[in-house]
């Protein structure tokens, strides 16, 4: 029975609206509604951010505020490598995706020699660079970051040298580089990808699993298509952006994408991904209260939490 760390990443550097550092709040408040005792149950612990930085410049075009995501990514990944060490299995209640970058580089510093898989659960790619990105948002940016990929034959824009550097150490936490690899990533749900990212997609041949083919399948084949796929790793990380999910749930995430999963289907998934023994990480992110007046997508958010570690302690 895995015993569980809960860590909280109160960050929202990379984003590009304000509201998802306090997302992790918004996710207690929806468990005192339901009566929980949750947040009592399980240690939790929280990383310092640098949400300080958002009242000054934001730097670079291309790569707003990427000295204070390295700073939080860095402490990220010395509470993962720390909660693995300590024999406990982390989950991650996160502000934006940027802080994912941080839970790899944790991982693999923790088990330097096993080989990652990554299921990516998201609207969005995040395979964007520096040298690609129209936003600068670094929560587009997770992946490309840990296959150490800046993508330049798709360059549209010229990054400074001090951004460049900022970017090198960000793909380089955890004094690993890359940390995983494209044909061990999975994505479910990407639909919003943008052409230098749909690029990299089709030259690397990543695996996307889109909602329609998810509903086509059904979830137990296509967690047996998954978990074949990723065979050879020696390790599974699950990331789940609440963007997976349709707008029509909930609009309070910062960046909603138009035919999205169900919460029953997300749920579903989740907790059938948790129940296998190679998972060893599980990350929640981008749940942002300020869009949303009611709370829906932290109380979705709670119930496919709850889900998640039933499974992973088999409750």
């Amino acid at each position: 029975m895995r015993e569980i760390q809960l860590i909280e990443v109160k960050s929202e550097l990379g984003a590009g609206t304000r509201g998802a550092s306090m997302g992790v709040d918004a996710i207690k408040t929806a468990a005192l509604d339901f009566g929980s005792r949750f947040f009592k149950q399980y240690p939790s612990v929280e990383v310092p951010n640098e949400n300080h930085l958002l009242f000054e410049s934001s730097g670079s075009p291309y790569a707003k505020r990427i000295s204070g995501v390295l700073t939080v990514c860095e402490r990220v990944a010395d509470e993962v490598h720390k909660t693995f060490d300590l024999k406990k299995f982390p989950v991650i209640l996160a502000g934006d995706h940027s802080s994912a970058i941080g839970t790899m580089a944790g991982i693999h510093k923790a088990y330097p020699k096993k080989r990652l898989g990554v299921i990516w659960v998201d609207a969005h790619a995040d395979i964007h660079s520096p040298y690609t990105s129209t936003s600068g948002n670094l929560h587009g940016m997770s992946i490309s970051a840990s296959l150490d990929e800046d993508n330049l034959t798709q360059k549209v824009n010229q990054p400074d040298q001090e951004t460049l550097n900022y970017w090198f150490q960000l793909k380089n936490v955890g004094a690993i580089a890359p940390k995983i690899v494209s044909r061990d990533l999975v994505y479910i749900g990407a639909r919003d990808i943008e052409p230098p990212e749909l690029y990299l997609l089709n030259k690397k041949k990543i695996k996307n699993i889109s909602v329609s083919s998810f509903r086509k399948l059904g979830v137990e084949r296509v967690l047996t298509d998954v978990m074949s796929y990723l065979d050879q790793c020696d390790m599974i990380y699950v990331s789940f952006d609440v963007d997976c999910m349709d707008p029509s749930i909930s609009r309070g995430t910062g960046t909603p994408v138009q035919n999205g999963f169900t919460e029953r289907e997300i749920g579903n998934l989740i907790a059938r991904l948790c129940g296998y023994p190679k998972i060893c990480c599980f990350e929640i992110v981008e749940v942002n209260p300020t869009l949303d007046t009611e709370n829906l997508m932290a109380e979705n958010a709670f119930e496919i939490l709850v889900r998640a570690i039933n499974a992973l302690t088999n409750d």
